[in-house]
């Protein structure tokens, strides 16, 4: 029976054991701490976006929310349900939507005719669009002080080139996107998780 059998290798040393403990701890606590910044610096960008659109409000003009900014806040958006409340800023680029929810610029404003799209990011600022359901109320309000009231008629799964949720629409309407599945352990991917709302009555 000899040399029918492979011999199977003993257990690892210990010294190699510990570095590949150590490793992984290594690794586990880079994540983490990769993660932790990602939400403590969302948190912190809404609490000066909160300040420079109070400032922008009481002024009546545009107000940076940190020196040399790229981007503005544009709208304050609401979900009263939920109990959300979050600063729009002024194009959806990567910049921007590493501080909180953009505007895609070429589409309509809040409140005006049109389809006026937000994007962020599912694991921070629109983790909320998850919970958000059909008849939900959705607010917009305006630098002018202007607050447009919308109502969730539609949640949909759309490809990235499936670009219907992006073009226009007779009525004011209000598109809000992120990436999808929510739960997904790696950024990005080619699926994106919609809300659309429709506009009620005039604005007060």
């Amino acid at each position: 029976m000899t040399g029918q059998f492979a011999t199977l290798p003993g257990p690892p040393p210990r010294s190699r054991l510990r570095r590949v403990c150590v490793f992984l701890l290594v690794a586990a606590a880079l994540l983490f701490g990769q993660g932790a910044w990602i939400y403590a610096k969302a948190f912190v960008a809404q609490v000066l976006l909160q300040r420079a659109w109070r400032l922008t409000v009481r002024g009546g003009k545009t107000v940076a929310p940190w020196p040399r900014a790229d981007t503005w806040p544009i709208a304050r958006l609401r979900a009263p349900r939920l109990r959300e409340d979050v600063i729009v800023l002024a194009g959806a680029s990567g910049r921007s939507l590493a501080f909180g929810p953009g505007h895609l610029d070429g589409s309509a404003r809040p409140g005006e005719p049109g389809n006026c799209v937000i994007s962020a990011h599912r694991d921070t600022q629109f983790a909320f669009l998850r919970r958000l359901e059909i008849g939900d109320v959705v607010e917009m309000e305006t630098p002018e002080g202007d607050r447009h009231r919308y109502r969730v008629f539609e949640r949909c799964v759309a490809h990235k080139r499936q670009v219907g949720f992006l073009e226009n629409t007779p009525d004011p309407t209000l598109s809000l996107v992120t990436c999808y599945p929510f739960d997904a352990v790696a950024p990005g991917g080619p699926l994106r998780y919609v809300v659309r709302a429709r506009q009620e009555g005039a604005p007060r």
